[in-house]
């Protein structure tokens, strides 16, 4: 999971790198790359790339892939560890979607958890003066979508293979920011290419490393430490990019963290 963890840290402080080329873009190129990956699992494995289930596979492409490139936009006026931060109130929302839509039900302790979390958003809202109203906004976008991303999973379940929901995802983002791109195209120079198809490999590596971690231990062992990603970002945001992190903004991300992480453990009680 720490492996995981520097993996996504890396690929947010690079899109924050590129801060001269479209965040369709980045979309594309972040997808393309991860295309390689997943293709060759595929076929390496005999797994037909065609799922059962089209439609919930093809509306989670297009929510995650919506929900990525608001993330991605967002970087582009937040701190990348604020932005970080802030998308990982997903769970709030897809606790609600999961209730309307699932009929899951949330246990009272989990609104206290999630209402830490939301505190924090109104103290980075709030009290930070240096938060960008309209970068907040997309953030909050991107993780409303992302909530609903995981009701989708949750509801196609265990009737896909996860590369074959996760190539469906590459395969529309990489059409998506194509073709948002065509009239947003700023060509790349020198190193950025090498980001840019970075993007990918940072991006499948993350995600691979976290599903290894899950397969080993248990979750209440793991989850939190997905966490970490925060501070692995924050620490490269201040090295890389001189950003600067007021009390305010510190506290608001210590509450939206911490929020979540007693989420994830109180969670974890009730699987055991």
């Amino acid at each position: 999971m720490l492996f995981s963890t520097m993996s996504f840290a890396c690929m947010n402080v690079i899109v924050k790198h590129l801060s001269d080329v479209s965040s369709y873009q980045i979309v594309f190129f972040r997808s393309l790359s991860s295309l390689f990956f997943t293709f060759g699992f595929l076929i390496k494995n005999k797994i037909p790339i065609i799922g059962k289930n089209n439609f919930l596979l093809i509306m989670r492409s297009i929510t995650g892939a919506t929900s990525m490139l608001f993330f991605f936009m967002s970087v582009k006026y937040l701190s990348v560890g604020t932005a970080v931060s802030l998308r990982y109130i997903a769970p709030i929302f897809a606790a609600i979607f999961a209730g309307f839509l699932l009929r899951e039900r949330v246990r009272p302790w989990q609104w206290v958890f999630f209402a830490i979390s939301f505190i924090g958003v109104l103290v980075l809202k709030g009290l930070d003066t240096e938060i960008n109203t309209y970068g907040l906004m997309l953030i909050l976008m991107a993780s409303v979508l992302s909530g609903l991303v995981y009701v989708i999973i949750s509801k196609i379940g265990n009737s896909e293979h996860p590369v074959v929901i996760v190539n469906y995802f590459m395969v529309i983002a990489t059409v998506m920011g194509g073709l948002l791109s065509i009239g947003n195209w700023v060509t790349p120079s020198g190193w950025e290419w090498l980001f840019l198809f970075s993007l990918g490999v940072f991006g499948y590596f993350g995600q691979v490393f976290m599903t290894k971690a899950f397969q080993t231990a248990t979750t209440n062992v793991v989850a939190p430490i997905k966490y970490v990603e925060v501070i692995f970002t924050t620490i490269l945001g201040i090295t890389l990019f001189n950003e600067i992190y007021t009390f305010w903004s510190l506290l608001g991300i210590s509450l939206i963290i911490g929020g979540m992480v007693l989420n994830v453990w109180y969670k974890s009680k009730f699987k055991r």
